[in-house]
This record gives structure tokens, C-alpha cells and sequence, in this order.
């Protein structure tokens, strides 16, 4: 499922910023990206943000920002007149004149901040900034997931109403079987057994009786929405369940014999493949 949410901590003389951006997506994909100085607690965030947000494509974006920028750090000045004298060699070889201060400065290792062991403050700002992330994130997919869930309902009572139409064509389309089997028989000209003809017709019905295939397609229909608005962590299950419905839909396709029936069930399938879309996207 898609969402966003942010979460800004403040501790000591830095501010620690965590984003959270996720996509829609079958499985869950976590990406975490954070300065190398807090890597050792990359396990257990990954393992905070995956318990909390299940699936879907999910980035992490961990920031850290200097309140005091005014600060000054140490100048490594071995390193700095090593630097220097290198760049001044180059410079008279090719007898150009340059400033190489600034340059000199931005080079790595010349400016260093004094490395300090992390405190247990700062692990709990951290891990706070990235629960406030996902507590936003959650209230976000929450909002769109309750959408999504009437969206589906409705559909599901779409598809409850369409079956709902097919019944006046299910015995039109018996007295049109049986009338066009009369006909037939009566174009040929020998004697046969009518009780027999009968029996047979009898057979021939049943096997398009659609009334099974109906009873569980409403059995489905309304264990979907009982899932929608009982459990949490609905979205696998629901996929499970919309392909019991498209076995049933099939079935009754495969079985209509009339064309009206068949124009029903093509709306029906029409729906239950916009439902298939929107499971996608829900935990």
C-alpha cells in the first residue's frame, strides 16, 4: 500500500530525521538508507519496520543534521601541509597560480570530527524518530485502506446483484432447451421412446443447473466481506477468497447457455478483476 511518514527527533546538539515512503507491491521490499555511523542498529530497525508495515515497497531514509553548525573541527594539519605541498609541486610544474586552502580543506580526512562512541540517548532518539515514522505511515495506509475496503464491498454487492439477475433467465432458458429438443426430434422421422426422450432431457437440464454454483458464490461473497470487517491483515486471504469467486463465475459461464446470461457474467467478471487489482494493494 502506498503512504508517508515522518518522524523528527532532536537530541543533544543533532536532529534525526526518518522518512518513510512506501508502494504498492505483492511482497514487502525494505530499503534502508543511514549514515554509517549507526549501521550496527540497521538489523533492528529493519526488523521494526518489516513487523510493522508487512508489505508493499518500502524506503527508509534516515537523516542527521548539526543543530550547532557554529562548532569548529579539528584542522589534521599534517595531512593538511602534506596536501598542500603536493598541490603547490603540481602548480610550479605547470606555472599556474592557485589557492589550494579551501580546496585542501574539503579533502577527505583533513577536517575530522572528533569519533565518539554512540550513547544509549542517542540509539533511543533513533529508534523513537523511526516508531513516530511508521506510527504516520500507518495512520496513512489506514486512511486509504478503509477506502479501498468500501470500494471493494461495493463491488462485492455488484456482483451479489448480478447474480440476483440471472435467475429469470435460468428457467427461460430451460422451456428454450426443452422446446428446441422437441423440435429436433420431431424433424426425424422415426419412431422413438418418449419417456426415455424425457429422461434424457432430464439429465441434460441438471448438468446446467446453476443453483450449486450460486449457493457458493453467496457463501464467497459473504465470507469476503465478513474478512473485510472482522480480521486485520486481510489482503492474502482476500486473494484466496476472489479466486474461489472466479472459479464459481467461471462455472457459471461455462454453464449459462443464453446469451443474456453470458453478458451478466462477463459484467461479473469485469468486477472481480477490478477487486483482484485493489486485493493487490492491501496488507
Amino acid at each position: 500500500m502506498t503512504g508517508y511518514g515522518k518522524g523528527v527527533v532532536e537530541y543533544d546538539n543533532k536532529r534525526i530525521s526518518v522518512e518513510i515512503r512506501s508502494l504498492n507491491s505483492k511482497q514487502l521490499d525494505n530499503s534502508l538508507k543511514m549514515p554509517s555511523t549507526y549501521r550496527e542498529q540497521e538489523f533492528l530497525l529493519r526488523q521494526k519496520i518489516s513487523k510493522a508495515l508487512v508489505r508493499g515497497k518500502v524506503d527508509t531514509f534516515v537523516n542527521v543534521e548539526l543543530l550547532d553548525q557554529k562548532r569548529s573541527l579539528p584542522v589534521n594539519k599534517e595531512l593538511f601541509e602534506d596536501y598542500y605541498n603536493q598541490l603547490s609541486s603540481i602548480n610550479n610544474d605547470i606555472n599556474k597560480g592557485a589557492d589550494f586552502m579551501q580546496a585542501i580543506l574539503q579533502l577527505p580526512g583533513v577536517l575530522q570530527a572528533e569519533k565518539k562512541e554512540i550513547e544509549q540517548g542517542e540509539w533511543d532518539a533513533l529508534h523513537e524518530a523511526v516508531g513516530i515514522a511508521i506510527e504516520e505511515i500507518t495512520k496513512f495506509r489506514v486512511q486509504e485502506g478503509n477506502v479501498m475496503i468500501t470500494d471493494l464491498l461495493k463491488r462485492i454487492e455488484t456482483i451479489r446483484d448480478l447474480k440476483i439477475k440471472i435467475e429469470p433467465f435460468e428457467k427461460e432458458r430451460i422451456e428454450t432447451i426443452k422446446n428446441r429438443i422437441h423440435e429436433n426430434m420431431e424433424k426425424i422421422v422415426v419412431d422413438y421412446d418418449n419417456n426415455r426422450l424425457e429422461q434424457e432431457m432430464i439429465f441434460y437440464i441438471e448438468k446446467l443447473d446453476v443453483t450449486e454454483e450460486k449457493v457458493r458464490l453467496e457463501n464467497h461473497l459473504n465470507y469476503f466481506c465478513e474478512i473485510c470487517e472482522k480480521e486485520d491483515n486481510v489482503g492474502r486471504k482476500l486473494g484466496f477468497v476472489t479466486q474461489e469467486i472466479g472459479r464459481e463465475i467461471n462455472t457459471l459461464g461455462s454453464k449459462s447457455n443464453n446469451s443474456e446470461m453470458q453478458k451478466i457474467v462477463v459484467n461479473m467478471k469485469d468486477e472481480l478483476e477490478k477487486i483482484k487489482e485493489q486485493v493487490l494493494n492491501i496488507l
